[in-house]
């Protein structure tokens, strides 16, 4: 099957840590930052310059873009919503970049939840489209986006439709069009968690068929259902080869928004299962999933607690031989002895094997394995 170009956008550190305590200290979320930038990702969200009167959390985020340590080849993004926190972003480029996408109109579909989120209306939103293609045709811009918010539904309006997406796609897609500007990009965004798997795959296919010129697709669904994983799957049954695929992903799968009525629970798709997923369907990330992993768990010490993800858990697929968990591994019956896969055995040493003698080691030749070009993580 033909796959699309995947890139990961790891939004932990805004996506995350803005419905995380006001507590968590500045130099713990510089530990956090520099160790998601070891891990091989080239996306990382470091915050919002946003008011501290909405999101407290990210009050401390200019001190924070600069004392990490920037590594090379990563591109670090930040999220502003007005023109000041814009303002405020760019006296930090570098190391900060700017955005990855073309100009974009957006809406969201769900005029109550951006009120809560932002304190405009749906209709301010949509009185920005103009100016926003007006000014990338005065930019010279050679293309342009479209963009959706709350795109599936929403928890205080109710389920939205396909005809509903494609209506506010076609009104956005007319200014472009009128101002000789081709469109090439799709944003989709679920901060309700609304998106099912087969309702992302027929807007997708629904999109391809009417712009067929867009070839860069954002998807940035939250997991409050339980449905981001498997919708993000969807995507890449419709997506191919000519096409990129951007996905917000948040180490751990932590995130939520205190807006959308979820909170903590809202989440998102953990990085460390998307890699893992997409790793063993043949999909490169270049994404060294055990240093990952140990940012997962520093994640849980600063936090206190366990995180959604299932991989920084119970850990990848063994992938060699030596990997593989001895046929005599005592009883494991918690999260933390789950993580005996990269601690050792000594994390359930204190369990018992209470079988009457010791179990044979599997005969080599019925242990299969993967095989592929390039190693998995």
């Amino acid at each position: 099957m033909s796959y699309p170009k995947i890139e990961l956008n790891e939004e932990g550190m805004r996506e995350g840590m803005q419905i995380e305590s006001v507590t968590i200290g500045l130099d713990d979320k510089v530990r956090l930052l520099n160790a998601l930038s070891l891990t091989g990702l080239k996306n990382i969200m470091v915050g919002s310059f946003v008011s501290p009167r909405y999101t407290p959390q990210m009050s401390e985020i200019d001190q924070l873009v600069r004392r990490f340590t920037p590594v090379e080849g990563v591109h670090y993004r930040a999220l502003a919503l007005n023109q000041k926190g814009r303002d405020r972003a760019a006296e930090h480029m570098p190391p900060l970049t700017g955005s990855r996408f073309p100009p974009m109109t957006m809406v969201h579909l769900c005029d109550t939840f951006i009120r809560r989120n932002a304190n405009i209306s749906q209709q301010f939103e949509i009185d920005r489209w103009t100016d926003v293609v007006e000014g990338a045709k005065r930019d010279g811009a050679s293309e342009g986006g479209l963009g959706l918010g709350a795109a599936w539904g929403s928890n205080f309006t109710g389920h939205r439709s396909l005809a509903d997406r494609i209506e506010m796609l076609e009104l956005q897609s007319a200014l472009w069009e009128s101002a000789g500007i081709p469109v090439t990009t799709l944003s989709l965004a679920d901060p309700m968690s609304w998106c099912m798997p087969d309702q992302v795959e027929e807007t997708l296919a629904a999109m391809l068929e009417r712009w067929p010129g867009i070839n860069t697709f954002h998807l940035h669904l939250h997991d409050a259902r339980g449905m981001a994983l498997p919708s993000i799957y969807a995507a890449l049954r419709v997506l191919d080869h000519r096409h990129t695929l951007v996905l917000d992903t948040t180490f751990g799968g932590i995130g939520g928004c205190p807006y959308c009525g979820n909170g903590r629970a809202t989440g998102m798709a953990a990085t460390e299962d998307v890699v893992h997923m997409l790793e063993h369907m043949g999909i490169p990330t270049d994404v060294d999933l055990s240093r990952l992993i140990d940012a997962v768990w520093l994640l849980e010490e600063v936090l206190g607690r366990s995180t959604p993800g299932k991989v920084s858990t119970a850990g990848p697929f063994p992938s060699s031989p030596d990997e593989l968990y001895s046929p005599n591994l005592p009883l494991v019956e918690t999260h933390d002895e789950a993580k005996h896969f990269k601690r050792g055995e000594v994390s359930v040493d204190h369990q018992s094997r209470p079988w009457r003698e010791p179990i044979p080691d599997p005969e080599p030749t019925a242990i299969k394995f993967r095989t592929a070009e390039r190693p998995l993580v």
